[in-house]
């Protein structure tokens, strides 16, 4: 069985919006015998002739009613998945980040790091947590947001990018 034409939601959506094929072909901005033929295809389709002729007009079947909110609803999603991403507002953004690291590095990063977030993002709230370990669990469950320190065993769901290189130096008298 050929996948479906998915092109025939958006068809059926103002079809079933308009009630007319006149008036869904000029929003579509197709033919009136363009917009039946598609109308056809859809009854095709659906098994179902979804606008039957009333008098002058045309009213839905019990079954484009039952259709009517449901592919309302997937055409609005299909829209919202291709629709650009909007840009992070970071002057509005109103969150507490977790962060899990070691003291060396709040001593040596946190001043600067709080600093700028605050110029950036002055509603959000940096919150170092004590590295005791390098278990992952925490990153799984949500209670921290970021681990910086030493890699331990990850799963695949666990997103590494090294930050910096540091190298330890011994002195001995």
């Amino acid at each position: 069985m050929p996948s479906p034409d998915l092109n025939l939601l958006v068809a059926l959506d103002v079809l079933l919006n308009e009630g007319s094929v006149a008036r869904a072909a000029q929003r579509l901005r197709l033919s009136p015998s363009a917009m039946s033929r598609t109308l056809a295809r859809l009854r095709e389709a659906t098994g179902d002739p979804l606008l039957v002729r009333a008098g002058r007009g045309l009213v839905p079947t019990p079954r484009a009613q039952e259709l009517r909110l449901q592919v309302g609803r997937v055409v609005e999603e299909g829209e919202a998945l291709l629709r650009p991403a909007r840009l992070l507002d970071l002057q509005g953004l109103d969150r507490t980040f977790t962060l899990r690291t070691n003291e060396s590095f709040v001593e040596e990063f946190g001043p600067r790091l709080v600093a700028s977030v605050g110029a950036q993002a002055p509603n959000v709230r940096l919150r170092f947590a004590p590295k005791s370990d390098k278990d992952v669990a925490s990153l799984r469950d949500a209670t921290i947001d970021l681990e910086i320190g030493v890699a331990g065993e990850t799963g695949p769901e666990i997103r590494i990018q090294t930050l910096f290189r540091d190298r330890f130096i011994g002195a001995a008298r």
